[in-house]
């Protein structure tokens, strides 16, 4: 299960980006990407686990949750 730490989210656009522990790697958080009821608690900093799928030819995380696993 990847992990990593929020890099940037915009409440209002519930739009980010995740990135891996070794800071090579980012991801895109995007409105299905997370509970709805979640979003208002995710912060720049804040460690978060997630599932990776490939839509389109993109790794895209889904099932976002707080802290690690």
């Amino acid at each position: 299960m990847p992990q990593g730490s929020v890099k940037e989210y915009h409440v209002n656009e519930k739009v980010g980006i995740i990135a891996s522990d070794d800071g090579l790697t980012e991801w895109e958080i995007d409105p299905i990407a997370i509970d709805t009821g979640m979003f208002r608690f995710f912060r720049v900093g804040q460690r978060v686990t997630f599932d990776l799928v490939r839509e389109g030819g993109v790794e895209r995380p889904r099932n976002l949750r707080i802290g690690i696993a």
